[in-house]
């Protein structure tokens, strides 16, 4: 069956699913690469990365929290946050401290030279990916996480430790 246009009405609704994927996939090169320009932004303002950025805010609030704590908060792996740790200890941003009653349990502190960083910090701390996930509904972000899990699942992701990679790193 033929409609106005010439097409077949099968057609129309192809073109229509087509281009409704370039849609998709023009809005997920949005949101890559804003995270990518925030994540730079950010490295130039402070010479810290998004990520590391984060942590340490995270250590600001919450001083003395363990590396699994902030793993946690950051929903990266731990053997990442460690490494990324590792990272800001060696610029002097943070220290590791064994005084308490288990000296097994390391905990997380800023250092003065930190701190210092985080006064000319950019906000939100957590960068733009999250900040506007927070500001969604929760029928829209649960529609999003559906719709990005259907994605996921068609692409055959073999690689789900990425899931807890930093983008930025």
């Amino acid at each position: 069956m033929l409609t106005e246009t010439g097409l077949h009405k099968n057609d129309t609704l192809e073109n229509k699913r087509e281009t409704l994927s370039k849609e998709v996939l023009k809005n997920l090169r949005v949101v890559v690469r804003t995270t990518q320009a925030h994540s730079r932004w950010v490295e130039k303002s402070t010479g810290v990365s998004g990520a590391q950025l984060w942590a340490m805010w995270e250590l600001f609030a919450k001083p003395g929290q363990k590396v699994s704590d902030l793993s946690r908060t950051l929903s990266i792996h731990q053997s990442t946050a460690s490494n990324m740790l590792d990272k800001l200890e060696e610029r002097g941003l943070i220290r590791r401290d064994r005084s308490g009653p288990d000296q097994r349990v390391v905990q997380l502190f800023l250092t003065s030279r930190g701190t210092e960083v985080l006064s000319d910090a950019p906000r939100p701390a957590q960068g733009a990916i999250i900040n506007a996930l927070n500001a969604l509904s929760d029928n829209d972000l649960q529609q999003l996480n559906q719709g990005l899990g259907a994605l996921m699942a068609n692409m055959q992701v073999a690689e789900t430790q990425a899931a807890m990679k930093p983008i930025s790193e």
